[in-house]
């Protein structure tokens, strides 16, 4: 069977392009968290969500992983992402490699917030500069781990996600 070159590059061309689309984004605890900013900017402006932004390391940060376990595994926060917020995971790990791209972005973004430690939550929201194309970001807050009592960690996160999300808390980091 002899193959029509002219079909199968633009096959090609998609598949290559769906998987990148299905690496900018993966399902974890019932949530879609994001990995490409471009593609957070476009559904946080179809949805008029800010950027819930998370700093973690992956495959080292132990604190990150405790805020997973002890918030985002919630059904209460769960409920309250995908009602608020656009989910935005911003890894840097420390065994595995993430494409250039993805580091570039990340430590572009690491950089302008100024993140020194994790886990750190930072929500903004964008605007696209018509002109140069570049992202134009207003931050909102910051917050990192609950300060709670035990088992009171989604409850705290969530009353200061909250503030941030009403512009209550005026902490930048």
């Amino acid at each position: 069977m002899k193959l029509n070159k002219n079909i199968l590059l633009p096959v090609i061309a998609m598949m290559f392009f769906l998987s990148q689309q299905a690496m900018a984004q993966h399902q974890k605890h019932g949530l879609t968290w994001y990995t490409d900013i471009t593609q957070v900017y476009e559904i946080s402006k179809k949805t008029n969500k800010p950027v819930f932004a998370f700093f973690t390391g992956s495959d080292w940060c132990g604190w990150c992983h405790k805020l997973e376990k002890a918030v985002f595994v919630k059904p209460g926060f769960q409920a309250w992402a995908k009602k608020n917020v656009v989910l935005l995971e911003l890894d840097f790990p420390r065994k595995k490699k993430l494409p250039d791209a993805l580091m570039q972005q990340n430590a572009g973004l690491q950089q302008f917030f100024n993140v020194q430690g994790y886990p750190i939550i930072w929500m903004f929201n964008m605007e696209k500069d018509k002109d140069n194309g570049k992202f134009n970001i207003t931050p909102l807050g910051s917050f990192g781990y609950p300060r709670s009592e035990p088992g009171k960690e989604e409850v705290t996160f969530l009353k200061t996600a909250n503030d941030v999300l009403n512009n209550k808390n005026k902490q930048q980091g």
